[in-house]
């Protein structure tokens, strides 16, 4: 084992000016990630000099065995803290050999908007805040959970510490040193409410880069988890029981922070309230695309607002968006959208709430 681990710790630098580049795209479910890797001549930084790739459509349900080709476009880069030295990751978006966006891509969309003169000039930031569930790999219980039971009611496990309290902290750790290697801007971590479940924070990202970052961020812990023997799971609810005796358990977000430089500027809580008014006005289509199954997660109870109600206030954690005191405090700010689902794509949400905000004329 000590020499496996040689050879995988080896410093490739020292020998050779090739490096290895990991291409990271999204699959058929759309939620599901695959990569596979390839070596270039030398070190590459910009994202456009490096050369397109394919793959087996038809292996990740997303093209015929007849006609499988898929092709990936490099998008963005990041360092790679697994092979580190001047090996990368990339994050790609997938087409058609004739150039047609696949139905999964979402970033070609989201490209669009964030292109926008009128998107560009308010600089939009984001900072996403990713809830997940670590799950026990042959059971796929909650991570710190007896075995076909319940722990303790909720309470002693946010921000909690303590071997009976916080479970998978050397995961989560080990994912926020990775994300900061990787060059991802990762604001911080903490335990959630539900033992075994925890969250990350990215941001301020401005525009496209923030679902670059997520997707990459999500990618590292897949990764992490995997060489723990755990299972990574961004299910929106990953609990649901109907007997009180078993416990009342959170579901898992990602709540999207957001503001523009309108937002920001003096006198930016009249912006902010009237982005409010159009993101109720356009609740439904909002909500249609903010993740699988979040009708289980927003029913009015554990710090949500019901999925068929629009409510927003300052420092309601029961609202469908919040509003920060010192935000209302200041008279400008951001504000926070609290109905995306652990398991939202993130190309999907930022640039809708952008289209929604800026370019939408009610």
């Amino acid at each position: 084992m000590s020499l496996l681990s040689d050879l995988i710790n080896l410093n490739l630098s020292e020998t050779t000016e090739k490096v290895i580049a990991e291409y990271i795209w999204i699959g058929g479910s759309g939620l599901d990630m695959r990569s596979k890797a390839r070596t270039l001549a030398g070190p590459v930084d910009d994202p456009s000099k490096l050369p397109k790739w394919n793959y087996d459509g038809s292996s990740t349900g997303q093209a015929t065995g007849e006609d499988s080709e898929v092709i990936l476009h490099p998008q963005a880069i990041f360092k790679d803290p697994f092979r580190r030295g001047n090996n990368i990751l990339v994050m790609c978006d997938s087409y058609t050999p004739s150039g047609v966006p696949l139905p999964t891509n979402k970033r070609h969309a989201a490209a669009k908007i964030f292109s926008h003169p009128d998107v560009v000039a308010e600089e939009p930031w984001y900072g996403i805040e990713q809830e997940y569930t670590l799950l026990q790999k042959d059971i796929q219980w909650p991570l710190g959970w007896p075995v076909g039971g319940y722990p303790g009611s909720q309470g002693p496990y946010y921000c909690g510490n303590g071997a009976d309290k916080a479970f998978g902290r050397d995961i989560v750790n080990a994912h926020y040193k990775a994300c900061l290697y990787a060059g991802i801007n990762i604001s911080g971590i903490n335990a959630e409410v539900m033992p075994g479940q925890w969250e990350f924070q990215v941001g301020p990202s401005v525009g496209i880069s923030a679902g670059d970052e997520i997707w990459v961020a999500r990618y590292l812990l897949e990764r992490i988890t995997e060489m723990a023997g755990v299972v990574l799971s961004l299910d929106p609810k990953p609990i649901k029981v109907d007997n009180p005796e078993q416990g009342d358990w959170n579901g898992a977000g990602a709540h999207a922070n957001y503001s523009t430089k309108s937002m920001r500027n003096d006198g930016g809580y009249e912006v902010i309230k009237s982005a409010i008014a159009k993101l109720e006005k356009k609740h439904k289509e909002h909500i249609a695309a903010y993740g699988e199954g979040n009708e289980r997660r927003l029913t009015g109870k554990h710090e949500t607002a019901d999925i068929n109600t629009f409510l927003w206030g300052v420092a309601n954690r029961g609202a469908s968006v919040r509003v920060g005191r010192e935000t209302e405090k200041a008279g400008k700010g951001y504000f926070e959208d609290r109905r995306p689902a652990s398991n939202m794509d993130p190309y999907v949400v930022t640039s809708m709430i952008a289209e929604t905000t800026i370019l939408w004329k009610p």
